[in-house]
């Protein structure tokens, strides 16, 4: 993952980020790196940033609300330092799980369009090829949940998504589902607090197990 950091594969994604780069001089407005434990057995896999949270920030879900949900849960579990994520020098820390994105750049819209996921998941796939620690993989939406198993080889329609749902794949890993955390998401009840940290229970009794 050498060039992520650097890439301009996708030119809609790239042009976007120079307009809001233009607006925001402050703001990240580059790819998103992943974040947390190198060494972690979970991988949280998200859409894309957020315009004004991980594009700003420079880390997955950090100053935007989907974010808010996602660490006050990681913390709560044992994953996390601290409950929030304010900036990425804030102090936190990860522990045994590490966050990234299906998309590492801001798309319009908050909706990267399906070219745009499947250029993008050649980082995905390397992530998961150079981390064999990674036993089991968190999607938070349906994108996410696609994006996982096109980085692993597998057909689109191979497993299907569904909160809390739990899926063995090939390599013996785990991938389990949850609605996204997103604010709309958490407004209109389609994912509440207690089924969020539901999940958590089903990927703690993985881990743990």
């Amino acid at each position: 993952m050498n060039d992520l950091s650097s890439c301009t594969r996708c030119p809609r994604l790239s042009g976007f980020l120079e307009e809001v780069r233009t607006r925001h001089p402050a703001y990240h407005c580059r790819p998103v790196l992943p974040f947390g434990d190198p060494q972690a057995r979970l991988l949280i896999v998200g859409l894309a940033p957020g315009m004004h949270g991980a594009n700003a920030t420079g880390r997955p879900f950090t100053g935007d609300y989907a974010g808010i949900l996602l660490y006050a849960t990681l913390h709560r579990f044992g994953f996390g330092s601290m409950p929030e994520s304010i900036s990425a020098n804030d102090g936190l820390e990860l522990t045994d799980c590490r966050i990234t994105n299906a998309v590492k750049c801001l798309p319009p819209d908050n909706k990267p369009e399906t070219s745009e996921i499947r250029t993008c998941n050649r980082y995905l796939a390397d992530e998961l090829h150079n981390a064999p620690g990674i036993r089991v993989i968190l999607a938070l939406g349906l994108v996410a949940h696609k994006a996982v198993l096109m980085a692993l080889g597998m057909k689109q329609g191979a497993l299907g998504f569904a909160h809390n749902a739990r899926h063995d794949l090939p390599d013996g890993r785990v991938l389990v589902d949850s609605y996204h955390c997103s604010r709309y998401n958490t407004n209109t009840g389609r994912l509440t607090e207690p089924a969020f940290h539901d999940v958590f229970r089903t990927l703690r009794a993985e881990l743990d197990a």
